[in-house]
């Protein structure tokens, strides 16, 4: 009997020190209903212009260790030609993140998707810092898995990547 009780002991806490694989890897909780209302901003300021977020397309990630990441498609009819071809939506990190390859400090960006042009395999990915400057862009494809495209959705797989879903373009966050 005292050796069971033993053996049960060692036994929890091997399961209690082994390394969660999503915090291994830098994984997100996705997070919903009242805490994701409360974090979405109703306008994002890029390049000195407040634009309004699609709080209905948006989305709200919490690392292992409390930092959050927010997420939101923008709605840029009443702005410029210009900011309407620029950008889509708009990037809250409270800390250091991955997107598509590209490293982001803790801040706020804006991001723009254009989708693939004709004979063309990639669409491309832009982030910007809020006045304008372009941070980085990457190739996006399209993921042929999405059945129904969303404007905006994120996945969390435990243990795997983190895909945040722009129409029927995916990209991974870590």
């Amino acid at each position: 009997m005292k050796k069971t009780l033993v053996l049960i002991a060692f036994l929890a806490f091997l399961l209690a020190a082994w390394p969660n694989p999503a915090r291994a890897q830098g994984g997100f909780e996705n997070v919903t209903g009242e805490a994701l209302t409360n974090a979405v901003p109703d306008h994002f300021d890029l390049e000195k212009n407040q634009i309004p977020v699609q709080k209905i397309y948006a989305a709200l990630l919490k690392t292992g260790k409390g930092a959050k990441v927010v997420l939101g498609l923008l709605d840029t009819s009443a702005s410029s030609s210009r900011i309407r071809r620029r950008y889509t939506g708009m990037l809250i990190s409270e800390t250091k993140i991955s997107v598509c390859g590209i490293s982001l400090g803790a801040g706020s960006y804006g991001f723009g998707l254009s989708p693939k042009a004709p004979g063309e395999d990639y669409g491309r990915f832009r982030l910007y810092n809020q006045a304008g400057d372009e941070v980085g862009e990457c190739d996006v494809k399209i993921d042929e898995s999405i059945k129904t495209p969303k404007p905006l959705a994120v996945s969390t797989a435990k243990g795997g990547p983190t895909k945040l879903v722009l129409f029927k373009y995916a990209l991974e966050i870590q």
